[in-house]
């Protein structure tokens, strides 16, 4: 992939851009986990009981995660239609403003609706953000793009945690947190307004609407595309190896911060920020390195061991140690660790997958895994002699703000497969 129509200055600033739309992206993911007992608390008053927050916690989970199921295609084929980065302006917009609205919310069922709209801009910012990285760095970069993108998403995680760990979150206090959520709107316009587009994007935008105008055929559109033939196949794949990481690193370690709540409340109500703290600590670093593990041993390989790990370290922290044991916290942190090596691993893997005009699509499929599972229990033409009339307007590409760059290069096998403008893309081999 050529990207020497950006200047590192200009690459640097897409890299730093879409981290940002990432780590306040891991904010609102953290954010239920460690307030929803609260909110709940607060909300339901004196018909409240342990049971029916645990209840509600899994509600606003499952709304939240049907939402980036439903956000990471429609907002990710909306990234393949207007560009990458109009689309992950208003996906970050999403997240932001209906978050912030949450400060407002009188019942539980209000929080429930807002959880959904919100989960739509978080399932939105991980495509685009993901393929607008990916398409404007070398090939060779791409591991340590990749590990940076699934560090933010874990470190968003991180610093919840420390800001619930200085400012405690009770039933008494907070609406605050969801004011605080509201912030990155201001990155969301400023995405909008000033960053550069991704060159891969606008040269395969230019290819595709040249021969729609030459052919007169109406082109489909990237979810349409994705679920036919011959992309099905790879989309099944996105799916498939997208749901593990949502149940065994999302829904399943979730869980520790409410039971860690239940347990440590009376006498320590600090306890659940330290363990989600440790928890993304972990999951900081593993986000990370899971991109350089995966360059190293393979990416089949590596998906293996991490399954294997994840499955190892989560039965171990829920059936081996509890709350308040002195070996709670290192294990919190040692499965934050594998568990999350996943999210270094998917955006080096997935936009080797799916070629550029269904990219941001397809680099959302993780998020189509059910979202009831990601909750806790109790995703040649023939030329026309005749007029035509224009395509659809989403083939039209919109006034660059960096000049086209063309396609191609060359990788060894365990090094990154290089990304394809092509109308299908081979599973990489390794």
């Amino acid at each position: 992939m050529s990207t020497s129509t950006l200047s590192p200055r200009a690459r640097y600033i897409v890299l730093f851009t879409a981290i940002g739309a990432l780590l306040f992206d891991g904010v609102e993911l953290g954010l239920m986990p460690v307030a929803s007992l609260s909110v709940s608390q607060s909300l339901l008053g004196e018909a409240f009981t342990p049971t029916l927050g645990g209840d509600w916690f899994a509600r606003f989970t499952a709304a939240l995660m049907l939402g980036a199921a439903v956000g990471g295609l429609f907002l990710g084929s909306l990234g393949d239609r207007i560009g990458r980065t109009r689309a992950l302006g208003v996906s970050v917009l999403f997240y932001s403003v209906f978050a912030g609205l949450g400060a407002f919310v009188q019942t539980q069922e209000q929080m429930l609706a807002l959880r959904f709209l919100v989960g739509l801009g978080v399932g939105g910012v991980w495509p685009n953000a993901v393929a607008l990285a990916a398409e404007c760095w070398p090939d060779k970069s791409r591991p340590v793009v990749a590990g940076l993108m699934g560090a933010a998403l874990n470190g968003g995680i991180l610093m919840l945690s420390q800001i619930a760990r200085t400012w405690h979150i009770t039933p008494e206090s907070w609406r605050w947190i969801f004011w605080l959520a509201a912030a990155p709107a201001v990155l969301g316009l400023l995405v909008l307004l000033a960053l550069p587009e991704s060159p891969l994007w606008l040269a395969t935008c230019s290819r595709r609407g040249n021969e729609a105008d030459t052919s007169g055929r109406r082109l489909r559109s990237p979810v349409h595309e994705l679920f036919r033939p011959p992309l099905l196949r790879l989309t099944l794949i996105g799916v498939l190896i997208g749901s593990i990481p949502m149940v065994g690193a999302w829904a399943a370690s979730k869980w520790m911060i409410p039971w860690a709540d239940k347990i440590s409340s009376a006498t320590q109500p600090g306890y659940k920020a330290i363990t989600q703290g440790w928890w993304a600590l972990g999951a900081v670093l593993g986000s990370f390195f899971g991109a350089q593990i995966a360059a190293w041993l393979g990416r089949r390989r590596a998906y293996a061991l991490i399954s294997f790990g994840a499955t190892a370290l989560t039965l171990t922290m829920f059936l081996g140690t509890a709350p308040l044991q002195a070996s709670f916290l290192p294990i919190v942190f040692a499965q934050g660790f594998v568990a999350t090596l996943f999210f270094g691993w998917l955006p080096l893997y997935l936009p080797e997958l799916f070629p550029t005009h269904v990219r941001a699509a397809g680099s959302g499929t993780p998020w189509v895994a059910p979202p009831s599972s990601s909750a806790p229990a109790s995703p040649t033409p023939t030329p026309s002699t005749t007029p035509t009339p224009p395509p659809p307007s989403w083939t039209r590409c919109p006034a660059a703000r960096r000049p086209v760059a063309t396609a191609g290069s060359a990788s060894a096998s365990r090094s990154p497969a290089p990304l394809s403008s092509a109308p299908v893309a081979a599973s990489p081999s390794s």
